[in-house]
């Protein structure tokens, strides 16, 4: 008699585990110091494998895109629909917040201090400028992100402009090196179900440690988190569904399954850059979309296309001056779009960075930087939700760039 052996499916596993998280976090708060140190292991591992991952995948795939021609295509693709992602989840949020005006009434007594918001006060223009690193090195050794993908950038462009032996020993070498990084990120993600189990418990009972009744928060901040969340729920649902079917001419429902462990680990870490080795392992072996266009797009969309950021940014920036009775001109509400649109670019893969860079899109209209204290009590929280829909942005734009270039996907 044959002896069948029992396999979760790892997306199953993470749901359970997820569950059990939020319970054993709400119900034993005071035993989680005991179950930290798995999520904490789980990101260390994660974290570990970012870099190396990134500067060998955006080289290769910059590498195998081949002439500037071609580089040039694929990068303006790529550009063209991270920023109409982008815009359209502004509206979104800017359609909501008008229409549910959660900040009007909002209780001025929920307000928390502010503390290390000053770092989101360089300007767009200084992001930009500190994308070219002063050394790369350093750059790798603090993960700045936008300037590794920068140079990884230039070293794949410049391998296919050296001599055919050159250029073949060093794609070799850096395909070798993804692949080494590859198998330790699939090592890794075996532990996600026990990673995601104590970074739940770990969040719930924070909440709890630090006296936040969860009913009395969403009793009066309900509506504003109902209005973050239908934005985020029709972005991920209506907007970029619509955008694969259309425009991708591929299944967004299928997509979407294929894409439930990515979102609950998205959903979990809070990162985008946390769930990129598990994004990029599951969009080209699921959704089928090649290595060429998965190396270049994935590590570029979870540095700077944040979907949810966004959108969340937008709402939250109309709340605070609700919340304060002030009445933006048309203008103000322009450049709070505008702004949003490019705070989201500057807004590193990790946990509320957004909330860092609101503090840009707060001093471009002239609101108090003390409004983010309004929203602290449930940003963590809504930073969970709104990581779940930059990181299926990404996969999105994955799927329609590579349907552009006339591939054959899985979708």
């Amino acid at each position: 008699m044959i002896k069948r052996k029992f396999s979760l499916a790892l997306h199953w596993q993470i749901l359970i585990m997820l569950a059990l998280g939020g319970f054993f976090g709400y119900f034993f708060p005071h035993l989680t110091r005991y179950t930290n140190w798995m999520g904490d292991i789980f990101l260390r591992g994660l974290n570990m494998v970012i870099v190396p991952l990134i500067f060998c995948s955006v080289a290769t795939g910059v590498a195998n895109v081949g002439t500037a021609e071609n580089l040039g295509r694929l990068g303006l693709k790529t550009m063209g629909y991270y920023a109409l992602s982008t815009l359209l989840a502004i509206i979104t949020g800017f359609f909501f917040v008008q229409l549910f005006k959660p900040g009007v009434g909002a209780d001025l007594g929920l307000q928390v201090p502010v503390e290390e918001i000053s770092a989101g006060r360089d300007s767009f223009g200084q992001t930009l400028i500190n994308i070219v690193p002063v050394n790369i090195i350093k750059s790798m050794a603090e993960g700045h992100m936008l300037s590794i993908i920068f140079f990884a950038i230039l070293l794949g462009f410049f391998i296919t402009r050296v001599g055919e032996k050159s250029r073949v020993v060093l794609v070799d070498v850096l395909n070798a090196i993804l692949d080494v990084i590859m198998k330790i990120t699939l090592f890794i993600i075996r532990f996600t179900p026990l990673g995601v189990f104590s970074i739940i418990a770990k969040v719930i009972s924070q909440q709890i440690n630090n006296g936040n009744n969860v009913s009395e928060i969403l009793s009066s901040m309900g509506i504003y988190v109902i209005t973050v969340l239908l934005g985020l729920l029709v972005q991920g649902f209506v907007t970029l569904p619509l955008l694969v079917k259309f425009i991708g001419k591929a299944n967004p429902l299928k997509h979407l399954k294929n894409m439930s462990t990515v979102i609950l680990t998205a959903f979990s870490t809070s990162s985008s850059n946390a769930t990129l080795p598990l994004t990029m392992e599951t969009v080209e072996t699921k959704s089928g979309v090649s290595n060429k266009i998965a190396s270049f797009t994935l590590p570029l969309g979870a540095t700077i296309n944040m979907n949810g950021t966004a959108l969340y940014e937008c709402v939250a920036v109309m709340f605070i001056a609700q919340a304060y009775g002030i009445d933006l001109t048309l203008g103000q509400q322009l450049v709070v779009v505008f702004t949003a649109l490019l705070a989201a670019i500057g807004s590193a893969g990790i946990p509320m960075a957004g909330l860092v860079m609101m503090a840009v899109v707060l001093n471009a209209v002239g609101l108090p930087l003390e409004g983010i204290g309004l929203i602290l009590a449930v940003d963590r929280i809504l930073d969970m939700f709104r990581t779940v829909i930059n990181v299926y942005g990404d996969t999105c734009g994955a799927v329609i760039i590579a349907k552009s270039e006339g591939e054959e996907t899985l979708v």
